[in-house]
């Protein structure tokens, strides 16, 4: 039977990958088997073995069927791709429905936010981080023992700050130059009366 087994899985190599043609053929094996348990017979040898590529073919049409889109679930698996990278690489997630127009604008735009957030306050990244991670503002003022005043403050600053430099970064300023403009210390982060 061993070499029948071999013989099966060469000539229907084409039809699926290898790890599915041995799951059919075991498929198809346990089939005969449970046969013969409820009593079944074969009348010699040759009867097996062409009993056993019988249903070993009609295991691979319904594993092909059910890839082709029969089953969804099956569908799917098979046009999945695993997210494990090799080594060092980073596997990159497309969402084949997004325009490709949207998808560029979309990775600008977090390449801007990327250059432009360095230039917020320590404060300023540390508010937005918490919000972004859906930090309450209770939780995060008890654990850095913020006022409620403060918290408010610093994330509408750190809101308008990194839209200006949103807006400065796709009018074209350079950020050193936006950076220079503005007064550095403790008198820089005082809040204006209209705030």
């Amino acid at each position: 039977m061993r070499a029948k087994r071999d013989l099966l899985l060469r000539v229907y190599r084409y039809q699926l990958r290898p790890e599915d043609l041995e799951d059919c053929y075991g498929q198809a094996t346990l089939e005969l088997v449970a046969y013969v348990r409820r009593g079944g017979r074969f009348a010699d040898r040759l009867h097996l073995a062409n009993l056993l590529e019988q249903r070993f073919q009609s295991r691979i049409r319904d594993r092909r069927r059910a890839v082709s889109g029969r089953s969804p679930m099956q569908a799917a698996l098979e046009s999945s791709v695993s997210l494990g990278a090799a080594g060092d690489q980073a596997v990159e997630i497309v969402d084949v429905r997004a325009e490709l127009e949207r998808l560029v604008m979309l990775r600008h735009e977090l390449t801007c936010l990327a250059q432009v957030a360095h230039a917020l306050t320590p404060d300023q990244r540390l508010v937005l981080a918490g919000q972004l991670a859906s930090i309450g503002r209770a939780e995060f003022c008890r654990h850095f023992d913020w006022s409620f005043e403060k918290y408010r403050k610093v994330a509408q600053r750190a809101r308008a700050r990194l839209r200006a430099l949103m807006a400065d970064a796709e009018a074209g300023v350079p950020l050193t130059a936006r950076a220079s403009e503005e007064k550095p210390g403790p008198a820089h982060e005082q809040l204006s009366p209209h705030s």
